[in-house]
């Protein structure tokens, strides 16, 4: 009864550990429990060796591909009854595979397609369904499904797998001669008088399109094309500014600054109200120099970042302390530095008395500054109007000190181009409107403070904000 299966195509599976072997059968031996296979496939990749031999003990499953025994093809009366499903072998008795009692076909698996028959052409490796329907035996034909009769079925595969569809696909395919055939020119024409008729836009022919790719966060549709110069003032500043997004943002002059603040306090935002806003914005930005959400985590509570606070008797120092006391609310070590003057502004005196309560630390000497780097240096020493100050030995000892320590500085409204300044910046922060600013103030940043449109337009100023969805912009020379 082994012998009967000598020469089927078999699919043995070893498990993880030996993989899948395919081949055909070239000896059963009952009493040692080993089947040996000739030409074998592992893992669908061909074998360096000619046989190979498996053990009962490591078989795990054995699926009959192809049964192709000469002896049962000339013996058999009639078409033996075969089904479908894979015939498995368990593991602990190899000897079933004897108590077959009639051939099994199954659906070809991966090697079948890839082995190598001795006679056989070697297109049929590419063509593995005329392969296996030129390999039928006599008595071996295409299981029985829904009833239909096997000889039925058997026809309907001649006719999709036969030797006609065979000699068909050996043709090659000439593209370049059927490509020639087609005449792009006329189909177009055709479509465009076809589309004329109806009414429809011409698409054109391909040299007469004009591919347009568009970014992904472009429109489509057709727009009005984009004004870059909403801004204007009645007195143009030295420079101009463009913001990410291409605007132009004008400088203005001192004069003119000081107008636009002028009336807006009159019409309600009053110098509190600005201090406020300045204040937020410059501690916002100042929170992104120092690392952002990276650095202000609860996992980094035991390293604060500390920060400089170099403060005038001017609005300008007021505008550093309450940008100084929303970074204390932040978990930032300030150091105020402002001199112990007889006479104050007003606004700054008030802002000392609220940053006081933050538990920020207030100096008044360059000696209790920190010897070591700070992470920041925020620079409010220079005032619009009062340059007198810069001869002052508190100022030049300030400059000094932020000069030779190696911490990079952010200066706060800074004064135009024509004042000079002590101290360099890495950055500059400017309100509404930049003014024109020298090459030592670093790169240029406006925030908004809130100021009505209509407010500009009163000073004289066509004016369209450039912010967009932020409060602080970055500005590039033009």
């Amino acid at each position: 009864m082994a012998a009967d299966w000598l020469g089927s195509l078999v699919s043995i599976n070893c498990g993880p550990t030996l993989g899948v072997y395919q081949g055909e059968v070239s000896s059963v031996d009952q009493s040692s429990q080993t089947i040996s296979l000739r030409q074998p496939f592992h893992n669908g990749v061909k074998c360096p060796v000619p046989e190979v031999t498996f053990s009962a003990i490591d078989i795990k499953d054995l699926k009959i591909l192809d049964f192709r025994n000469d002896n049962s093809r000339t013996t058999s009366a009639a078409p033996a009854k075969v089904t479908s499903a894979p015939v498995a072998v368990p593991k602990a008795d190899p000897r079933s595979v004897e108590k077959l009692n009639s051939p099994q076909h199954c659906s070809k698996s991966y090697g079948e397609r890839h082995l190598d028959i001795p006679g056989q052409p070697k297109g049929f490796r590419r063509r593995h369904n005329s392969w296996s329907a030129s390999n039928r035996g006599v008595n071996q034909v295409t299981p029985k499904k829904n009833g239909v009769k096997n000889g039925q079925m058997k026809q309907r595969d001649d006719e999709c797998f036969g030797d006609g569809v065979d000699d068909f696909l050996d043709t090659d395919f000439d593209f370049e001669g059927n490509l020639a055939l087609f005449d792009k020119a006329a189909v177009f024409s055709e479509i465009d008088i076809s589309e004329r008729r109806n009414g429809a836009r011409s698409r054109g022919t391909p040299q007469e399109q004009t591919p347009t790719r568009y970014r992904h966060d472009e429109n489509i549709l057709e727009a009005k094309p984009v004004v870059y110069r909403q801004i204007t003032v009645p007195q143009p500043g030295a420079k101009e500014y463009c913001t990410d997004s291409g605007l132009v943002v004008p400088s203005i002059t001192y004069e003119l600054h000081k107008r636009l603040l002028s009336v807006a306090e009159r019409h309600g935002l009053s110098l509190e109200r600005r201090l406020e806003m300045t204040g937020v914005c410059a501690s916002q930005m100042a929170l992104t120099l120092l690392g952002g959400p990276n650095r202000f985590t609860p996992k980094n509570l035991h390293q604060h970042p500390t920060v400089a606070l170099l403060c005038g008797p001017h609005v300008q120092g007021a505008q550093g302390i309450s940008c100084g006391r929303h970074l204390a609310n932040h978990e930032v070590e300030v150091i105020l530095f402002l001199p112990n003057f007889v006479k104050m502004h007003d606004a700054v005196t008030s802002e000392v008395t609220l940053f006081n309560k933050t538990g920020g630390k207030q100096v008044s000497s360059i000696k209790d500054l920190p010897d070591t780097p700070v992470d920041l240096i925020i620079n409010c020493l220079d005032c619009h109007e009062n340059t007198f100050l810069m001869d002052q030995p508190w100022y030049w000892a300030a400059a000094d000190w932020a000069n030779q320590n190696r911490a990079p500085v952010l200066s706060l409204d800074p004064p135009a181009s024509g004042q000079g300044q002590a101290v360099e910046a890495k950055w500059s922060l400017s309100l509404c409107l930049p003014l024109p600013l020298a090459e030592g103030a670093g790169r240029v940043y406006l925030c908004d403070i809130g100021i009505p449109r209509q407010v500009f337009q009163e000073v004289g100023i066509k004016y369209h904000s450039p912010f967009g969805c932020k409060f602080v912009i970055p500005l590039h020379s033009a």
